[in-house]
């Protein structure tokens, strides 16, 4: 069987602690979109891993795969294995032949855009790392792809072909010199070539490079369990998401077929969990109805809640609120009602794993946003416009606070454990979402999270 991995906010939903718990039962943990922009935390035992582009399930020494739908960066790829080889992890990873590979022209115009985003209040936040430049290449069809590197006569001919595009771009749209303003080696037919060559031989000499859907068919027809592991989350899915705000692939369930291979009756045949933070919380500009205090550079100038700036403050500190690849203080929000309805409705989830409940404990008092008000009328779901979101006002609803106690005993002990008003705050999203919660996260560890029920 197949279980499908989702963040239904924002990002930063605790994905990859969710993947590790579950971990234990999965044969193959599968990414299937997004590229090294992704910040999967894994705690265990003390050791924290931080994993960009490895899927998370390594750290259980589980078969990875990098399924079609994502974009890769192999210096990155190879890093992380080294890495973790280094601390005594033996990963064990694969990646499509069909995925593309991101090179260093993607990184150098994913910052150059940005820039001139910046200028007009359009920055979609991105991690500067190709991502989006990629994904453009890949629908322009002038992407080069893993099995490409393979292959040196095609590696070479795609490149041939593709660098005096990227180099005309950088000169005559963004008036720049190569090798004063860029870095030349980026734009560069040969080192580029002897480089990806290189990244090629290693994937080849030990044999990653594989046929996804081909693959994953073999492994569920031998009765593997596989679990698909979304990156960031449905708000900003580059078709259901806050755009331009968003991503530049599609985190929703649905993504798992197209970026893996597999039928959708597969993914649908499976069960689709929804993580859930037990407030908000992102990286980058754009409307958040819900916010709570502002981000300088982040907040549009007539949102959040400007007095509410110390419990923000707190909240972003207990919860370590800053982004896992970038660092950068996240914005902070009560949890966003309609934002869960429309995640619910758009992957069809089957459960609901709720993390971070801990980090509100202690406050008096909790708030959700239970509706939004547009002009004059209530609202239960997102509105399909960015715009129409920013003139959202957040209807809320508030709980009686929980205390803090020792979550590590709770999780030991099970869901009746959990605080009296805390289990009625997660009533009330399991009722509005009709769909049971499975997992409930109350600290960073494995270890503690609740467990109340297994998707297998």
């Amino acid at each position: 069987m197949t279980v499908t991995i989702v963040g239904s906010q924002l990002g930063d939903e605790g994905k990859g602690g969710i993947v590790d718990v579950y971990g234990d039962a999965v044969d193959v943990v599968v990414r299937y979109q997004g590229g090294d922009n992704a910040g999967h935390t894994v705690v265990y035992e003390g050791n924290e891993y931080k994993l960009s582009l490895v899927p998370s399930g390594a750290v259980r020494g589980k078969i990875g795969v990098l399924g079609n739908g994502c974009v890769v960066n192999p210096s990155t790829l190879f890093e992380e294995i080294d890495a973790l080889e280094e601390r005594g992890l033996t990963p064990d990873v694969r990646v499509a032949e069909r995925a593309h590979a991101i090179l260093p022209y993607h990184r150098v115009l994913d910052g150059l855009e940005e820039d001139v985003k910046s200028d007009d209040d359009l920055a979609a936040g991105t991690t500067g790392r190709g991502i989006g430049p990629t994904y453009e290449d890949k629908a322009g069809r002038r992407g080069i792809r893993i099995g490409d590197l393979l292959d040196p006569d095609t590696l070479r001919e795609r490149l041939e072909y593709v660098v005096p595009q990227k180099r005309a771009l950088v000169e005559d749209v963004y008036d720049l010199e190569i090798g004063d303003d860029v870095d030349q080696a980026a734009f560069d037919v040969e080192t580029l070539f002897e480089t990806y060559r290189d990244f090629g031989e290693r994937l080849g000499r030990e044999g990653m490079a594989i046929n996804c859907g081909a693959f994953l068919d073999r492994r569920l027809e031998a009765g593997d369990e596989i679990m698909f592991e979304g990156a960031q989350g449905t708000s900003i899915d580059i078709d259901h998401g806050i755009y331009p705000y968003v991503t530049s692939s599609n985190p929703t369930a649905g993504g798992a077929a197209v970026g893996t291979g597999v039928g959708p009756t597969v993914v649908g045949g499976g069960e689709v969990i929804g993580i859930v933070k037990a407030y908000l919380s992102r990286v980058g500009t754009g409307p958040l109805p819900t916010e709570l205090g502002s981000v300088d550079g982040q907040t549009p100038g007539v949102g959040g809640r400007p007095e509410d700036g110390d419990l923000a403050t707190y909240i972003r500190d207990e919860g370590g609120e800053y982004g896992t690849v970038t660092g950068r203080p996240r914005r902070v929000g009560w949890l966003d009602m309609p934002m869960l309805r429309h995640a619910a409705r758009a992957n069809g989830f089957t459960g609901l794993a709720v993390n971070h409940l801990d980090v509100l404990a202690g406050l008096d008092e909790v708030q959700v946003g239970h509706a939004y008000t547009l002009d004059g009328e209530e609202l239960l779901t997102m509105p399909p416009t960015t715009e129409q979101w920013g003139d959202c006002e957040a209807e809320l609803r508030t709980f009686d606070g929980w205390p803090d106690v020792e979550w590590a005993d709770v999780a030991e002990t099970g869901y009746e454990a959990i605080p009296e008003n805390a289990r009625a705050y997660l009533d009330y999203i399991a009722t509005e979402l009709d769909t049971p919660i499975y997992a409930v996260g109350v600290g960073p560890g494995r270890e503690e999270t609740v467990v109340v029920e297994s998707p297998f």
